[in-house]
């Protein structure tokens, strides 16, 4: 069970976009075990997080897994294909903070996703609230774009002890 150190904010590789898998070999199967090992780790650990992207490992691919007590699910290559019109407020962290702070950022409510499973069959899904929201987070993080790149108003940052204080 090896786990992975998470990339922190203000880490280079963090920033940079990255690449689609073609082959779903050892070397894929490995790093999956990782990401998967890292996040069910940190779940543990840490008590909050449902997702984690490959970039924030430091693996360069488009996957990220998603794990809640309902439901566990892989995207490999996700892209969305259409977004709602209509937006959310929701107060987002990350693991690359460190889940120290969380900002209060706008996202569609529903998007539809397409993307690969586990075993490389193609999906369409849509994803409404609070799951719309975390899946455009970790697509973001599959671009370079993190979560603090939608911050519209410095005044919308909290750390989070405050953050449960008040709005958990």
């Amino acid at each position: 069970m090896p786990l992975r150190e998470i990339l922190l904010l203000g880490n280079p590789q963090l920033r940079v976009k990255s690449t689609e898998v073609k082959r779903f070999n050892d070397e894929y199967e490995a790093n999956l075990k990782d990401l998967k090992d890292t996040l069910l780790d940190l779940q543990k650990t840490r008590k909050i997080g449902r997702a984690i992207a490959a970039p924030q490992i430091g693996w360069m691919r488009n996957v990220l897994f998603f794990n809640s007590p309902d439901r566990s699910f892989v995207m490999v290559n996700p892209k969305i294909l259409s977004k709602s019109k209509e937006t959310i407020e929701v107060w987002d962290s990350c693991f690359c903070f460190n889940i120290a702070f969380f900002i209060k950022i706008e996202r569609f409510k529903e998007i539809k996703v397409k993307y690969l499973d586990i075993k490389g069959i193609t999906k369409i899904e849509t994803f409404n609230d609070d799951l719309s929201e975390l899946i455009q987070h970790e697509i973001d993080h599959l671009n370079g774009i993190l979560a603090t790149d939608h911050l519209k108003n410095s005044k919308q940052i909290v750390m989070r002890q405050e953050w449960e204080r008040r709005f958990k």
